[in-house]
């Protein structure tokens, strides 16, 4: 390269700094007309070429109106220029979106992203406005998405490079070799950014750890974590305010707190769970009724407000539950020990009391401060024994609630609720923590049975706050109607299977799917419409201002039921108890942007959570290569076919580069896959017999062939 060049490329790279500083100047002097000179003066400025720079960078801020172009040469930043903050998502060819709503976006080019990684919470200046689409350009960071990133050391004699897992979510960083760790050529590492300048292309970092080969199942958790910006450790006085908080109950703790030790009281939670956040109590009353109480952990008693480990837990948002291990909201001395509802443990909770029939008919209800014991512990799977007609403890409670339990339910899908069955891909592990089964856990009458008291419970104190003649900000769980546009795509895919839906009304939806899936409960299709069908919906979220809940057929609803494990409850519990002590914080516009915040730790969560699975489907497939199976088709893209296999639930691709006997293309209006010169279809539901080909782990696929 000659000098020339180098000096040309050494000016570009300067061209970020200045338009950096230059916007820094204008922000800080809104209302002030800026020359030229000045801005250069301010800037300290004296090189030619620079100040070159320097009035190309005010030329083009001023075209896209950031800047007014004034008389006599001067700037002035435009105060009407419409910009945005808000969450990028940086593409495969490194161009961005920000999205402003549901459905709405904007573009942002990459030569526009600014330094901007995959999450990051940045400012975009509004640059262009059509039909077709917005556009913008950022101008600021505001916040990064994540700190510290897996991938690989690329090693050279005077400096090396971090090379990161996920080229969508990392960066290449540039590490002196003072700062390696120990790390050599090709080595896995943990590594942070310490500084990004403004004239730099890369970041400057440094290494924080050398991952091992013998922890490999660890590693690929800690890279899921990092490309989601997830911690995954707590700081230092978030663990010592933790371990400063004791297990015992004082008799102040117990004095303002209605006393439920003495009523039959228990949980009911899988078995390898540890933070048990919710308890029933069961109590018949004289007059016929029975008096139903769920008891929530009173986190908020232990977790006071802006306290470090509230801000952990905010910042969290939730816990994290991978394959192998939870990633907890809050410290394990208050997760699993503190608030955790355990057996034979008297605990400090707050409560939803319900005076109830048989019937399922509510007549009171009361919300407070309470201290229970529980008497049992059930696993779901006991609890299901027992309702299933096995002898075993409090057996005719059990059957007493499962039997109301059923009828809130029958009550509710009435009333239009959506009826979607849950099933989860769970693993058994090893001692080393590997895969040797699968099993896909539906929900039965016990899992059934929980939900519908939780459901009530947070039902309750949601109607309970919104019937305030003074409204009380709110945290609200929100789920809004179908959007047409995705029903259109549910309904092209339905029609190859022969069935119909109603869609004129949102309502119409909801019963015409439900009727659709008991129908269809006892066929193989059964599962793919089903998630089809939960993927063509709003994705739920919190929010101050309250639309309702559609899935649930809710006017209002919250979540109260789970403050160990989700920030949203915390936040509830603490609104709730001020509003029963006559206690006012005002939270205002805080708790939307909290609202905010909150909904995506949760999508970032569901993110991680999928990829974990995706891992674990992969490594155990791995050792099955060159194995035969019968799957169905799963989904459909523009680069292949996917196929679950029926026997264990794990789902691979068949990428159309792999299909020898034709060329393959998916067609969209009607939702199949199609061969050019043969016509040969594949459709959603179909069976095929699949041979597992590859196992790529670092990518968590698994690669298949269609015999």
């Amino acid at each position: 390269m000659s000098k020339k060049e180098k000096k040309k490329k050494k000016l570009t790279q300067f061209k970020g700094s200045i338009l950096h500083l230059s916007q820094r100047l204008f922000e800080k002097n809104p209302e002030k007309a800026i020359s030229f000179k000045e801005v250069c003066s301010q800037l300290a400025i004296k090189d030619n070429e620079l100040r070159t720079q320097c009035f190309e960078v005010l030329k083009e801020l001023s075209l896209e109106g950031y800047l007014l172009e004034l008389p006599f040469g001067k700037y002035q930043l435009n105060q009407h220029v419409e910009s945005v903050v808000g969450e990028i998502q940086i593409t495969a060819n490194k161009a961005g979106f920000l999205l402003i709503e549901e459905g709405k976006d904007i573009y942002i080019s990459s030569k526009n992203t600014f330094q901007a990684m995959n999450g990051d919470t940045v400012k975009v200046l509004i640059t262009k406005k059509g039909k077709e689409r917005t556009e913008g350009k950022v101008i600021e960071i505001v916040e990064r998405g994540r700190s510290f990133f897996v991938g690989f050391i690329e090693k050279h004699s005077k400096f090396a490079f971090f090379i990161p897992d996920n080229q969508k979510s990392g960066v290449d960083i540039y590490i002196p070799l003072e700062k390696l760790k120990g790390a050599n050529d090709k080595d896995r590492v943990l590594a942070k950014i310490n500084v990004w300048p403004k004239s730099s292309k890369n970041p400057y970092g440094e290494v924080v750890e050398v991952l091992t080969s013998k922890n490999a199942n660890d590693n690929e958790m800690l890279s899921i974590l990092c490309a989601q910006g997830i911690p995954f450790e707590f700081p230092n006085e978030v663990i010592k305010e933790a371990e400063n908080v004791s297990d015992t109950i004082s008799e102040e703790n117990i004095s303002y707190r209605k006393d439920f030790r003495k009523k039959i009281t228990f949980t009911i939670d899988p078995v390898d769970a540890k933070d048990f956040d919710d308890a029933i109590s069961f109590e018949k009353l004289e007059n016929g009724h029975l008096e139903i109480g769920v008891h929530i952990a009173d986190v908020s008693h232990y977790v006071l407000l802006n306290s470090a480990m509230d801000k952990e837990a905010m910042k969290r948002g939730n816990s994290v539950y991978l394959v192998d291990r939870v990633i907890p909201m809050l410290p394990e001395q208050l997760s699993n020990i503190v608030c955790s509802l355990r057996p034979h443990e008297e605990k400090l909770t707050f409560s939803a009391v319900f005076e109830i029939d048989e019937n399922g008919k509510v007549y009171e209800k009361w919300f407070g401060k309470t201290v229970i014991y529980s008497d049992r512990r059930f696993t779901y799977e006991e609890a299901q024994e027992i309702i299933e007609g096995k002898e075993g403890d409090y057996k005719e409670e059990l059957l007493m609630l499962n039997s109301i339990a059923q009828k809130l339910r029958k009550e509710r899908i009435k009333n239009g609720a959506l009826e979607i069955e849950s099933e989860e891909l769970r693993f058994t592990l090893d001692k080393k923590g590997n895969p040797n089964g699968v099993i896909v856990k539906k929900s039965k009458e016990a899992h059934k049975l929980i939900e519908e008291f939780m459901l009530l419970a947070n039902r309750s104190v949601a109607e309970h706050i919104a019937k305030k003649k003074t409204p009380i900000p709110f945290v609200y769980r929100c789920h809004d109607t179908p959007d047409l546009a995705k029903m259109e795509v549910f309904k092209i895919f339905i029609d190859k299977f022969n069935y119909k839906l109603d869609f004129s009304h949102p309502k119409q939806i909801a019963q015409s799917i439900n009727r659709l899936l008991n129908d269809i409960k006892e066929k193989n299709e059964y599962s793919i419409i089903q998630n089809m069908a939960i993927r063509s919906m709003a994705k739920a979220y919190y929010d101050s201002d309250n639309i309702g809940h559609y899935g649930l057929s809710f006017h209002d609803y919250t979540h109260f039921t789970s403050p160990i494990r989700r920030y949203a409850d915390l936040l509830v519990h603490r609104i709730l108890w001020e509003e029963i002590t006559h206690t006012k914080v005002n939270y205002g516009q805080e708790l939307k942007e909290k609202c905010k915040h909150i909904s995506k730790t949760e999508r970032k969560a569901n993110e991680a959570e999928r990829d974990s699975s995706k891992y674990f489907q992969a490594l155990f497939m791995k050792d099955k290569l060159g194995i035969v199976f019968s799957g169905t088709i799963s989904g459909l893209s523009d680069f292949g076919i996917f196929v679950k296999i029926n026997e264990n639930a794990c789902e691979g691709l068949v990428a159309f580069q792999e299909m020898n006997d034709d060329r393959y293309y998916f067609d969209q209006s009607k939702y199949m896959i199609v061969g050019s010169r043969f016509k040969k279809e594949y459709h959603f539901g179909d069976t095929v017999d699949v041979l597992v080909t590859a196992v790529d782990m670092r990518k968590r696929q698994i690669s298949m062939e269609i015999v």
